[in-house]
């Protein structure tokens, strides 16, 4: 049975990042600055309801007689409850035999064009314990990208305004960094595994490092882009990170109404209606803070029952990186006419160009990810760079003029020239033809 390290290193980011945030807020409370000690809170503890609510969701406890478990929830403690739980059920496993265990049926990665399909004995340990580790990892999104993410922007624009990095609010950054590198590294896991379910699915060591560099020079570079904007244009900064949001959010339920399918029903049996809706509207808004700073490896799709799009889209991948590429050199350009005097010890060109050197590193990592160290590549339709290249290609087609238009502008020009030739053809004609009449005129 397979350690659950995800799980430990899942429940000390949270309370590492949960107590770093209370000891910054009691220095900003003594040091008298009440906005930043109230936002400070308000980051820390809105994703902590929020990742309590979505561990009794998956565990279903409402509906299980576990007043005492509910009651820890309520109390920011279900984590704990929850790992204490994991290493219960792992240390005490196959000192009881089980009453029954299920049989699940996995497929290898296809070698040589052939893909054997494997019986595996699964236990009410294991299971429980996989149950556990999936909880835990939607629970670290949800922690990354709605708590840690907007923390590190606020942290990080603090710092900028004031011209000083204390020792407490760098280690809480980096916490921070942490997290959110970590959330991002869950979701590209769960994207892989829920678009391969029926494989037998191991991610290598080198795919880990390759994901990891890549969110790292992602997010750290998004964040510093945004700060570094909202700096000098504070009032601008408001549409920009409103238009992404939202942009992200009403984009699955554009899909969905588009496609005219039937409201999902198959979420959860226990709910109504009305619980189902709330439950898209914070997967949607899930969805859009993970695209405000970041790619989300998972794609939204309403219309399907798991609620994710399956399919591969390069071009999606594409145009989302050429946008925020495109994005972040406007929002260094504004920053570089309007910075300020706090940045007049600062070689503007130089960290402009290192700012966007650094998202090129990180599509380099992306593209090493998924053209060598992808653990389901050879189940691709077509490889990264394949994709990459038709991608560009339509691009330029649409860019490029149609030969149609071309043909008849051309056709034009020649009907023109050809009227032109026949209308001085005339003239000299006639005036071979009455010569008289062309002296007297020009007399």
């Amino acid at each position: 049975m397979k350690f659950p390290g995800s799980v430990l290193v899942s429940l000390v980011l949270f309370v590492a990042e949960t107590a770093a945030a209370l000891c910054l807020s009691g220095a900003y409370r003594a040091a008298g600055d009440r906005m930043w000690q109230w936002l400070t809170l308000l980051f820390a503890l809105l994703p902590c309801a929020l990742v309590q609510l979505s561990l009794v969701f998956i565990h279903r406890d409402v509906s299980r007689d576990r007043p005492l478990v509910l009651l820890l929830h309520l109390l920011q403690l279900g984590p704990l409850v929850r790992c204490v739980e994991v290493f219960y059920i792992y240390f005490h496993a196959g000192r009881v035999e089980e009453p029954y265990v299920s049989i699940t049926k996995k497929r290898q990665m296809p070698k040589d064009g052939y893909s054997e399909e494997i019986e595996k004995e699964v236990g009410q340990a294991e299971g429980k314990l996989c149950t556990h580790r999936s909880a835990f990892s939607r629970a670290s999104v949800i922690q990354a990208f709605l708590g840690s993410a907007p923390q590190l922007t606020l942290q990080l624009y603090i710092c900028v305004l004031q011209q000083e990095i204390t020792a407490a609010r760098s280690i809480f950054m980096v916490l921070s960094l942490l997290s959110i590198v970590y959330g991002a590294l869950r979701c590209n896991i769960l994207a892989i595994k829920i678009k391969y379910d029926d494989y037998d699915v191991s991610v290598k060591p080198a795919a880990y490092l390759c994901i990891f560099m890549w969110r790292s020079f992602e997010i750290a570079i998004r964040v510093t882009v945004l700060v570094l904007f909202s700096s000098v244009l504070q009032i601008w900064i408001l549409p920009v990170v409103l238009v992404n949001f939202f942009g992200f959010f009403f984009y699955p339920w554009i899909l969905f109404w588009q496609s005219k399918s039937p409201f999902p029903e198959n979420i959860e049996k226990a709910l109504s209606r009305v619980g189902t809706t709330i439950v898209l509207c914070l997967l949607t808004f899930l969805y859009a803070g993970i695209n405000m700073f970041c790619w989300s490896a998972v794609q939204v799709k309403l219309n399907d029952p798991d609620l994710i799009n399956k399919s591969q889209n390069w071009y999606r991948l594409t145009v989302y990186y050429m946008l925020r590429f495109i994005e972040n050199a406007f929002l260094l350009l504004m920053w570089y006419i309007y910075k300020t005097d706090i940045y007049l010890y600062v070689c503007a060109p130089l960290l402009v160009l290192q700012l966007l050197i650094g998202y090129c590193m990180a599509i380099l990592f992306m593209l090493v990810f998924y053209q060598f160290c992808h653990p389901c590549k050879k189940l691709f339709s077509s490889s990264i760079s394949e994709g990459l290249l038709s991608c560009f290609k339509f691009l330029c087609f649409i860019c490029k003029p149609p030969k149609s238009s071309i043909l008849i502008d051309k056709a034009e020009v020649k009907s023109e020239n050809s009227d032109e030739v026949q209308s001085s053809s005339k003239t000299i004609d006639s005036q071979k033809g009455n010569p008289h009449q062309s002296v007297s005129s020009n007399a």
